[in-house]
């Protein structure tokens, strides 16, 4: 929420932050009542309305009196700068001219994004085609593990040996261990090995249920001894737990290849 307590105006502590708002709004008509006119300009109702959303990603019809009031402030310091005498000289500003001309195109460019979502809805065998898909690329076993983590080889070899000897890992790891997992005995529970670095995800493949490592295994994190405590086979997801990830992974692959395409189309062209 946008809080109004300080003595400052909303506008004038804000204005820094959300002057990148305003290439937004260029080039920006239509035939909107107007809600505050400033040194003559009029600020309507689609102005404030399209400022609403990019700030507080709201529809100004569910904004609060309150986040209004300091929106409508933010919004008219804008407009006071922007109508000021020497603006008729910048506007002349290679510079300043260039950067207009890139925020426009960057609202038309979201546009055309967003038409094209619109438009081409993802279906639901499509959905199900990228699901089976992710479910193939899924690594095939998930592992439940602990580690020791420590600064140095040093350290993790005299680990390894203490474990050797008959040390409990659990003991060693609440002793020795600098991960947060050391309180419970360096339990990591269980993950996939894509949710760990190469080195630390690649050596527990390399072990037995039940077995840990007998060499350092160095990450950027420091040095692990690792103890594979039991594995599994990989079991997917619910379609509907991840279904949004899903659509959004179906929506964006199609997109790359309209991009694609017009990037093909567009070379060449004068």
């Amino acid at each position: 929420m946008i809080s109004t307590n300080s003595p400052a105006r909303a506008g004038t502590r804000l204005l820094t932050a959300t002057l990148g708002t305003f290439g937004l709004l260029v080039g920006v008509q239509s035939n909107a009542e107007p809600v505050k006119t400033v040194n003559g300009t009029p600020i309507d109702s689609m102005v404030l309305d399209v400022y609403v959303q990019n700030r507080i990603n709201k529809p100004l019809e569910q904004v609060t009196a309150e986040e209004r009031e300091a929106l409508m402030s933010e919004l008219t310091d804008i407009y006071v700068l922007s109508t000021q005498d020497s603006v008729d000289d910048l506007e002349e500003d290679p510079k300043v001219v260039a950067q207009i001309e890139l925020q426009r195109r960057g609202v038309l460019a979201q546009a055309v994004a967003t038409q094209f979502f619109a438009e081409n809805k993802v279906s639901e065998e499509e959905v199900l085609a990228e699901y089976s898909e992710q479910v193939k690329l899924a690594p095939p076993l998930q592992y439940k593990a602990r580690h020791i983590l420590v600064p140095t080889q040093g350290v993790a070899t005299d680990v390894i040996k203490r474990l050797d000897e008959g040390a409990k890992f659990e003991e060693l790891a609440k002793e020795k261990s600098t991960d947060s997992s050391a309180s419970n005995g360096g339990d990591l529970g269980w993950f996939s090995p894509n949710q760990m670095v190469s080195a630390f995800s690649d050596s527990v493949a390399t072990l037995d249920d039940g077995a840990y490592t007998k060499a350092p295994v160095q990450t950027e994190f420091g040095w692990h001894v690792i103890l594979r405590e039991d594995s599994r086979e990989t079991e997917a997801p619910p379609l509907d737990s991840v279904r949004e990830a899903i659509t959004q992974s179906v929506q964006q692959k199609k997109f790359q290849e309209h991009m694609a395409t017009l990037r093909a189309g567009a070379e060449g062209k004068d």
